[in-house]
């Protein structure tokens, strides 16, 4: 009877330092699903196993714009999590949710264990930060366009391998070529506007929208009446008529085009190479963005897509600790490269490109470093990233009216004006709602 009395105060004791030292729960909301879902919980579970007082619960919320729209309905409840994923075109509406964000330097400065801009690609860095350099979120996953081509198609069009296309000149003229050697088409590209609009401007060092592009705030409107965004859409077009490149439709469904072989040359996400080596049967390769090489300053850098982390107001001091100690271990040398080499995106900080690098992987596998050269430039005003509300809304103007002009239905400045005329109404909409 004794040692049952015994037992029992002895499994009492403890039970009660176990809820002493229970561990703290963060709650993250995510839009990762599949394999890149597992790669997730992977990366939670590592942290959650290097130490006991926090525990990250991870959950997938759907698409990005889903997990966005409950994210914000949640924290309208007041049931927010403590982590929420947001896609990079997210970032002006989450910025303007006054006081529902805790902006991530001053968080981890007020914690004790800073996390700075500095730490990350000038260009990933510049995105999400504010005005005066403070990083307002997480960068995450983080990718850029680049240019693939098919190494197999350009042996048989008798083009060199080991010196792709630089100018969209000679995109064209590759285009021909594959085009004679009997291929569909010469080049296409994935995500239209990121990449045809917004990925150009960047490139060329001229404005897609004022006030910086919008980072000035949200009085920004559309800029895309400069003369080189109508010279590129009419290149494109011309290229159209000739056969030498084919819109292959919204978000990433021309990536089809190439991984079949139909197209010998593509622009896509940095992040879509894992899926393109899987599903391609061919020799791949990887380059820079094309530039017109009679625009000054061309190059400069290409502009990210992925998403950020964001950390809700409000939270719980123990919680504002876990957050901090988690994305400690995000940004550190080790996880920043494993994440980069297991999923395709970029290594958002510069120690995991350099463990990268040490390890020889941009070695053994050519090209996967073009991204983060991409990207590293220091960005310009005009080149720093996309920041304007309703952006999502504006692509798809965008692509419905390039969807006209490459089909022949409307001119090319006729569907350029439509584009700044319909998207400037959503700018000024944004900017009313701010007020």
């Amino acid at each position: 009877m004794r040692k049952h009395k015994l037992a029992l105060t002895l499994t009492a004791l403890m039970a009660t330092l176990g809820t002493a030292h229970a561990a703290t729960e963060i709650q993250f909301w995510h839009s990762m699903e599949g394999a890149l879902g597992d790669r997730v919980n992977d990366l939670v579970e590592n942290f959650n196993q290097t130490q006991s007082d926090y525990v990250v619960v991870p959950s997938y919320k759907g698409t990005y714009g889903e997990s966005m729209n409950a994210g914000i309905a949640a924290f309208r409840s007041g049931n927010a999590p403590d982590i929420l994923q947001v896609f990079e075109v997210g970032t002006a509406t989450m910025m303007g949710a006054k006081g529902a964000i805790e902006p991530i330097e001053a968080l981890s400065e007020k914690v004790g264990k800073p996390i700075k801009a500095s730490d990350f690609l000038g260009a990933v860095a510049g995105y999400y930060s504010s005005t005066d350099g403070q990083l307002i979120s997480m960068p995450f996953n983080s990718s850029t366009a680049i240019f693939y081509y098919n190494k197999d198609a350009f042996k048989k069009a008798g083009l060199d391998v080991n010196n792709p296309p630089k100018t969209w000149a000679e995109v064209a003229a590759a285009g021909a070529k594959l085009r004679e050697a009997g291929y569909e088409c010469g080049y296409t590209t994935s995500w239209p506007s990121w990449i045809l609009l917004e990925n150009f401007a960047a490139w060329h060092n001229i404005p897609y929208a004022s006030d910086d592009n919008g980072f000035g705030g949200p009085q920004a409107r559309l800029k895309l009446d400069d003369p080189l965004f109508t010279k590129h859409v009419g290149f494109l077009t011309d290229m159209a008529k000739d056969g030498t490149f084919t819109y292959g439709g919204r978000g990433d469904t021309a990536n089809s085009l190439f991984t079949t072989g139909k197209c010998g040359m593509f622009t896509g996400s940095s992040a879509s190479r894992a899926n393109i080596v899987a599903t391609g049967e061919f020799d791949l390769g990887m380059s820079s963005l094309p530039y017109y090489d009679d625009v000054k300053g061309a190059p400069q850098n290409s502009i990210i897509g992925g998403a950020s982390l964001w950390v809700f107001a409000k939270r719980p001091a123990e919680v504002e600790k876990g957050i901090v100690e988690f994305f400690n271990f995000l940004v550190s040398p080790e996880q920043a490269a494993v994440w980069h080499q297991e999923t395709g995106y970029v290594p958002v900080t510069k120690g995991g490109y350099e463990k990268t690098k040490e390890s020889g992987y941009y070695d053994k596998n050519p090209g996967t470093d073009v991204a983060i050269q991409q990207l590293s430039a220091d960005t310009t005003e005009n080149s720093r990233g996309i920041r304007l509300g309703f952006l999502p809304q504006i692509r798809d103007i965008e692509e419905g009216l390039m969807e006209q002009i490459f089909a022949g239905k409307v001119s090319v400045e006729e569907g350029l004006k439509a584009m700044q005329t319909r998207g400037d109404e959503l700018l000024q909409r944004f900017e009313k709602s701010q007020k």
